[in-house]
């Protein structure tokens, strides 16, 4: 039987990957909440919640599938050697952890 591969996994995910997402989903937030303020001083306010409400639930997913592919994005997988007894830190101080998986050969 073959012996069990050793994997490092490693994220190099940073605040600045996920920045530019988070300063958009912002603007679209004020910008929601401007049209809001604007239809609750043309005596509307239950267009005005409606349109905060429906502006949020639209764009909250697009901005979870945005950060979720790019943590995805971030992550690696590379094989240890046998003899290397020394865990190395990852990028940037990052925690690094081995994980085993038995490789697929005949049996």
């Amino acid at each position: 039987m073959d012996k069990a591969q050793k994997y490092r996994f490693v994220c190099t995910l940073t605040f600045g990957d996920i920045y530019g997402q988070i300063i958009v989903w912002l603007i679209v937030l004020f910008i929601s909440l401007a049209a809001a303020l604007a239809l609750m001083g043309a005596s509307q306010p239950i267009y005005a919640l409606a349109t905060v409400g429906l502006i949020l639930v639209l764009s909250l997913p697009f901005l979870l599938f945005a950060f979720v592919t790019t943590l995805i994005n971030h992550i690696e997988f590379s094989t240890v050697d046998a003899e290397e007894k020394q865990i190395k830190s990852g990028p940037a101080g990052s925690q690094v952890q081995s994980v085993t998986v038995p490789s697929q050969g005949a049996a």
